[in-house]
């Protein structure tokens, strides 16, 4: 099983290993908006996997680029 980690330490997590800085308020509102990674509850608690945070970072990052220029 993959360590399961809070808001405040998938934050920590993305910034250390991803470079990809997201706080937990940010990741709150996605649990509510939805578009964020995948969580799930310990009781009341929101918990984020690794391979969630890790494979959501990955769907979130565009191709790689050249230009500004090239098309979307």
């Amino acid at each position: 099983m993959q360590p399961l980690r809070t808001a405040e330490q998938a934050s920590a997590y993305l910034a250390e290993k991803k470079g990809v800085k997201v706080s937990p308020k940010t990741l709150g509102k996605y649990r509510v908006v939805g578009g964020g990674p995948p969580f799930r509850y310990f009781g009341r608690t929101p918990l984020y996997e690794d391979p969630g945070l890790d494979a959501w970072v990955e769907g979130k990052l565009s191709a790689p680029k050249h230009s500004t220029s090239e098309a979307a």
